[in-house]
């Protein structure tokens, strides 16, 4: 029987990732940085809010300005589906969220909710702000020395719950 697969808990109140395998921790990333407006419905590009939910990385940038940048499948479903009864996307905008989601791909990041939202290091920023101030435009950060340790587990297609 196979075990179960590793994943991220992201508590944005506690400012803490951990590590979870099933429901057994196998490490914690504590004094982490949000979204500059702190964690809620994200609602538009630019709010500078972290998204409550569940996403799965996509993509690894390891060139990034932020050292590594893992990168979520933001907009969600439910992301989509608020936005467009909202009209804050457009029908078409919808679609290919959705056949994105269904395809395991990215989603389209150029729409009205924005995108690129991941979990990054600090890279050439203020090391001394990171874990004292939210200073993402929505992502999680963390130091350079916990992105790079937190880089062991990480996997294209990981679960990761923010709340």
């Amino acid at each position: 029987m196979g075990q179960d697969p590793i994943w991220l808990l992201v508590d944005t109140q506690k400012k803490l990732i951990q590590v979870k395998q099933g429901s057994q921790t196998l490490a914690n990333f504590e004094n982490i940085s949000i979204g500059r407006q702190g964690a809620g419905h994200k609602e538009k590009s630019g709010d500078d809010i972290t998204p409550l939910e569940d996403y799965n990385i996509t993509y690894t940038n390891v060139n990034s300005h932020f050292r590594t940048f893992y990168g979520l499948n933001y907009p969600s479903l439910s992301d989509a589906g608020l936005a467009l009864s909202d009209e804050r996307i457009s029908y078409s905008e919808y679609e290919q969220i959705i056949q994105a989601h269904s395809d395991n791909t990215l989603p389209p990041q150029d729409t009205g909710l924005g995108g690129q939202i991941g979990i990054h290091g600090v890279g050439n920023g203020d090391k001394k702000i990171q874990g004292v101030f939210d200073w993402t435009h929505g992502c999680v950060a963390l130091s350079n020395q916990q992105i790079d340790k937190l880089a062991q587990w990480v996997y294209k297609g990981m679960q990761v719950q923010i709340k």
